[in-house]
């Protein structure tokens, strides 16, 4: 019998639907939203429903902050006086937030306790981050060793990609974080922004004149990846969402991972924005 147990920890940025995060043990640590100078607590304080409600009746965008070192530590002990053997830790994209540098510093302060902890920068965020969790979650479950756990993790990182369809560009105009997006605004009110995860950051992935144009492109992209590994639909309280899963579906045999984009991205993409995650299959 294996004596591995390591033991999965990540940040609210994953947006993995709660039933999957329960069903692998996925130890969720949650960054926080401040909405109108009141914090709340991602995951645990706001529905999404009633996020967007209250993004919608404020002025100013919301704003997240990463977890403290403290928290990812509690987490840590928590899994450890559980019997965790280890304890990888995947993390939203380190160039777009001070997530991993926590994690990072709680590792270090339970090393001297003997918890070995391994923190991997999944540059990826919203269901990119949830796709490489589950995947983990499952490799660790079955008894793999930690480094397996961390060389996979590691290795989905890199095959990973997030495609994302706006409807507006208020959100990320006001949040300063458009990265190489900003040659959009000029003609944005005509078209459907299309952004992309690349090296960890939110690019410019292109743009469409309408909806159905920006989602017919995201279904491109998803034909032009080729033989996939995984594939997951994120939304932000999209009311199109179910007709956008069918359209991918006959691109995909295996299970389609809906989820909510949560506060922590959906903060910068804003309502309405639609977008699918996926692993391409190892070369």
């Amino acid at each position: 019998m294996s004596t591995n147990n390591v033991r999965i920890v990540t940040d609210s940025a994953c947006d993995l639907p709660q039933a999957v995060a329960d069903e692998l043990g996925i130890e969720i640590v949650p960054l926080t939203i401040r909405i109108n100078g009141v914090e709340y607590v991602d995951r645990a304080d706001l529905t999404p429903a009633e996020f967007w409600a209250k993004c919608a009746a404020s002025a100013t965008l919301p704003e997240t902050a990463a977890p403290a070192p403290g928290q990812f530590e509690a987490a840590y002990r928590k899994l450890a006086a559980e019997g965790a053997s280890s304890i990888v830790v995947v993390n939203l994209s380190g160039a777009l937030s001070a997530t991993m540098q926590s994690a990072e510093l709680a590792a270090r302060s339970v090393a001297a306790d003997g918890i070995t902890v391994s923190v991997v920068d999944s540059e990826q965020v919203t269901l990119g981050l949830g796709v490489i969790v589950a995947d983990v979650a499952r490799l660790a479950r079955g008894g793999a060793s930690h480094q397996a756990v961390v060389d996979r993790a590691n290795d989905l990182a890199k095959r990973t990609k997030v495609w994302g369809a706006l409807d507006t560009l208020e959100n990320l105009k006001k949040g300063g974080r458009i990265g190489g997006a900003k040659a959009l605004l000029a003609s944005a009110l005509a078209i459907k922004p299309i952004i992309e995860v690349r090296d960890g950051k939110v690019e410019q992935g292109g743009k469409q004149r309408t909806r159905s144009k920006a989602l017919a492109f995201l279904v491109e992209k998803l034909q032009e990846a080729g033989e996939l590994e995984h594939l997951a639909v994120l939304h932000a309280d999209c009311t199109d969402v179910d007709a956008f899963v069918e359209m991918v579906r006959p691109h995909w045999s295996g299970e389609i991972v809906v989820g909510d984009i949560g506060p922590v991205v959906g903060s910068h993409a804003g309502r309405g924005t639609i977008g699918i995650a996926f692993s391409t299959a190892p070369r």
